[in-house]
């Protein structure tokens, strides 16, 4: 019976009901849309470090600290029987990594000199096009390493770098592929060589500074002196970052919820206003305090209801069509820190369409009920005249 009178008086209210349904359907649509975002952002960036750097895990040697740059000078070690194997096997690969010095135009930029196998298909890098150069020292960098420097495909750079016992040496490296990728760590401040060449220049033969393990692939064992890093471990400062940025979009999240439940509030408060005698009847009827305020409560639920309702149908189709074309991102992006390349393709999961549905039904109900709640001290005989206590 409540049920069908709230559905009475929403239809009777018309304009009024029609103009709170359809405010809190772009909110949920607005809500659904920002949050989609962020996680697609989320997913994007953790799959293009995974793909390009991390793969299923790494070992890292004993004193290899990234986050330490004077630990690089110390960071390799031989090679562990049981990595060797699992490199032999192709179920990982290993990189050396040592400090250099690039000279472009006269200038000096510091970089890590990163030594990988040509034949490598553990990491998306295009390591192999390396192995076509007939340079004597053939290099890859990235575009923002491009940029930075002035160098282009073709170019020749004087490289420097130390040795195993400290000694400084120099040579010219021919750049010999400029890669595009999304993954900042990989491109700004690195440049690529194959890794026996780098050995034979360092003198550091048969040793490496990480192994990165091919994804699926199992773990070794334990190893001694090497730590294995996890791939939720190595996306730790990645997803600190998005969170960051998630925490703040949470003030637009509540400033999106607040406005159109204020509008829900001032609506409640003016229809209980206006229906001061119809409360009194269904009093007389033999309706309780509490299922009139039920009934008001339900009334500005249902109003949650329908709007959920309208935002499938009218948003769904337009959410469904961003998550397949993506969103084009300006070039300022590539400031963020965020591995998310030119599109950002969002991610529409059904928890986050169900939780943010719950909500706005939940917020919807308690603030119906609030000023619903002056009807419990409403008296039928004082009701039916009109007055208000």
């Amino acid at each position: 019976m409540l049920l069908r009178f709230a559905l009475k008086n929403l239809t009777g209210a018309g304009l009024r009901t029609a103009l709170n349904v359809v405010v809190l359907s772009l909110v949920f649509i607005a809500i659904v849309t920002t949050q989609g975002l962020l996680e697609g952002m989320n997913r994007q960036a953790s799959r293009a470090m995974i793909d390009a750097e991390y793969g299923g895990g790494q070992y890292w040697s004993p004193d290899f600290d990234p986050y330490d740059p004077l630990s690089y000078s110390q960071a390799q070690a031989p090679l562990p029987p049981k990595l060797a194997e699992m490199v032999e096997r192709g179920s990982a690969i290993e990189e050396l990594i040592v400090q250099g010095t690039v000279y472009p135009v006269g200038r000096v930029f510091p970089v890590l000199i990163r030594g990988i196998d040509l034949g490598q298909d553990v990491l998306d890098l295009p390591a192999h096009t390396l192995g076509d150069s007939g340079a004597e020292i053939p290099a890859l960098i990235g575009e923002r390493m491009a940029r930075s420097t002035g160098l282009a495909k073709g170019d020749s750079v004087t490289l420097q770098w130390r040795d195993r016992n400290g000694t400084f040496d120099a040579r010219d490296v021919s750049i010999d592929e400029v890669m595009k990728t999304t993954v900042q760590s990989i491109d700004k401040g690195q440049i690529w060589v194959p890794i026996e060449v780098l050995r034979d220049l360092t003198g550091r033969h048969g040793e490496a500074t990480l192994v990165v393990v091919r994804q699926g692939a199992t773990a070794a064992p334990e190893v001694e002196d090497w730590s294995f890093k996890t791939v939720d471990f190595l996306l730790t400062d990645i997803r600190n970052l998005i969170m960051s940025k998630t925490l703040g979009s949470m003030i637009v999240y509540v400033i999106q919820l607040f406005l159109p439940m204020l509008a829900v509030f001032d609506t409640q408060i003016l229809s209980i206003f206006h229906r001061r005698k119809e409360i009194g009847t269904l009093m007389a009827m033999g309706l309780t305090r509490r299922q009139v305020t039920l009934l008001f409560t339900l009334e500005g639920t249902l109003i949650g209801v329908f709007a959920a309702i309208l935002a499938f149908l009218c948003g769904g189709p337009a959410l469904w069509w961003l998550s397949r074309v993506g969103w084009r991102l300006p070039e300022t992006t590539d400031s963020y820190g965020f591995a998310i390349g030119d599109v950002l393709y969002p991610y529409y999961g059904p928890w986050l369409v169900t939780l943010t549905a719950a909500i706005l039904l939940f917020v919807t109900a308690g603030v119906s009920y609030l000023p619903a709640r002056r009807i419990l001290r409403y008296r039928a005989t004082e009701a039916l005249r009109g007055k208000m206590l």
